[in-house]
């Protein structure tokens, strides 16, 4: 009998998720508010509004939950509303089922850390974020931790790919990071987003034990100079480091991805520099 999994917030992970498990055999079913964005992705749809905890039990039963909800603006009532209590809704629908899931996955942020000097971290470091956003994911991973219900959060650093090109356009205009302070950046291609989330539901699966939290990110945190300076040296942009780009100023931090990597799961882009070769080549920005 297929095992279901239940993707809530099915946007472009999920998808990306969603199809992987369906080529392994699973049955998907992705919550959205609008599914018929999933129709000829195999994904079976399932309309919601986490504003209406009336319409969570259209949720199926499922094995395995995901939630890997996005919020729709960069603002504090709507962080809350997508992380903190939408998961909260989703838990309590969910808790009260005969069959209630095995295990549910959350998909936050490294925005939970505040360091910015460089400093290595990892799922035991300090969590200690000034802003809402952090803040709010904090507080939405604590519901699913404290929950009843097991459960593990995956931090995901800074995610790109198809879609996701926002430094790549910076780079064809010219704009670079300065070198000076070293801004480092953390990464992971929407693929392996997409695979790290398969390989703990696999885990899962197979009632092998699952850490309370991950951090997804891959496998060499890079300064964001030269990052970008690698992508300008791709598309024959050329540089000139007196010119630096107005980009903010962001936190610096060094994300370890060593406990993911010691549960067995392989990057299918180990640094930015695989990562990005396939966007490049995919948003067809070199030449053929």
């Amino acid at each position: 009998m297929k095992t279901t999994t239940l993707i809530v917030g099915c946007g472009d992970i999920g998808i990306a998720l969603g199809q992987q498990l369906i080529e392994a055999g699973h049955r998907v079913v992705g919550a959205r508010r609008r599914p018929q964005k999933l129709d000829g992705s195999g994904i079976e749809g399932v309309a919601i509004d986490l504003a209406d905890p009336a319409t969570l039990s259209a949720l199926p039963n499922a094995d395995i939950v995901v939630y890997a909800v996005a919020a729709d603006r960069f603002d504090e009532q709507a962080y809350r509303a997508a992380y903190l209590d939408g998961l909260s809704a989703v838990l309590k629908e969910l808790e009260r089922r005969n069959k209630p899931p095995v295990h549910v996955l959350f998909v936050s942020s490294t925005s939970v850390y505040a360091q910015q000097d460089g400093e290595q971290v990892d799922e035991h470091s300090a969590v200690e974020p000034s802003g809402f956003s952090g803040q709010l994911m904090c507080q939405a991973e604590h519901a699913l931790l404290t929950h009843p219900l097991p459960g593990s959060v995956v931090r995901f650093s800074g995610i790109y790919g198809p879609g996701r090109e926002r430094l790549i356009r910076q780079v064809c205009e010219g704009r670079i990071a300065p070198a000076t302070p070293v801004m480092y950046s953390n990464r992971i291609h929407r693929d392996d987003c997409a695979g790290v989330l398969a390989h703990l539901v696999g885990l899962a699966l197979e009632a092998k034990p699952l850490a309370p939290i991950y951090l997804g990110t891959d496998s060499e945190p890079t300064p964001l100079h030269d990052v970008m300076v690698w992508l300008a040296e791709q598309l024959s942009v050329e540089v000139v480091d007196a010119v630096s780009s107005p980009l903010r100023r962001r936190a610096s931090k060094r994300c370890k991805n060593a406990l993911l990597r010691e549960s067995g799961y392989v990057f299918r882009y180990p640094t930015f520099r695989e990562g990005y070769a396939q966007v490049l080549r995919e948003g067809g920005y070199l030449p053929g």
